[in-house]
């Protein structure tokens, strides 16, 4: 059954077919979420938040774009406005602060790999993470759908709603961002050492 006959079900009141249209977005929606949130929770509310508002305007869906697409620009809504609220809610659960706890416990015993190379790379991921996080959204999100998601350009703009120029001018700046906050911290860290 293909993408239109499973919408054309789930618009009746087909909640199998809802469920088979959204499958296969429920983790690409989860990643995003937490990559801007850095919260499980909130990530899942998130997702949460999406599907039941997927249910609701299942019939404003006019088929102009991919059911993924859609689903996707319903997800981005969500994100903006849990971002609005962000200000209010800076706690993350005490589980993220724990060693270990986004691992499963066996592949952390048995896949060392190279400890120094982890610790660098964890490092350099969790300066990313907070200075998106401190990053206005109007410029992390461009930045996370373009090189995080590995969306094209032009799906970023259409995502955005912003135009082609304005989508490439975000990212530029979100880019510059990055490189002068990860270069003062690596600075920072480098005098520390002396």
């Amino acid at each position: 059954m293909n993408e239109k006959e499973l919408v054309k079900l789930a618009r009746g009141g087909d909640f199998d077919a809802f469920n088979r249209l959204i499958m296969d977005q429920q983790d690409k929606i989860y990643r995003l979420a937490i990559k801007v949130t850095g919260n499980r929770e909130d990530a899942e509310d998130i997702v949460q938040e999406t599907f039941i508002k997927a249910v609701d305007k299942i019939d404003r869906f006019r088929m102009e774009s991919s059911f993924g697409t859609w689903l996707y620009a319903i997800a981005l809504n969500s994100i903006r406005a849990h971002m609005g609220s962000r200000r209010q809610h800076t706690l993350k659960p005490l589980e993220d602060y724990l060693p270990g706890s986004h691992q499963n416990g066996s592949e952390a015993l048995f896949d060392w790999g190279d400890p120094h190379k982890i610790l660098e790379e964890k490092q350099l991921q969790a300066i990313i993470e907070d200075a998106l996080a401190d990053m206005p959204y109007k410029y992390s999100m461009p930045f996370i759908l373009r090189y995080m998601e590995d969306m094209p350009i032009k799906e970023v703009a259409r995502m955005s709603g912003l135009s082609l120029p304005a989508a490439k001018s975000r990212i530029l700046r979100a880019r510059l961002a990055l490189r002068d906050k990860i270069t003062r911290i690596l600075k920072e860290r480098k005098v520390e050492k002396l």
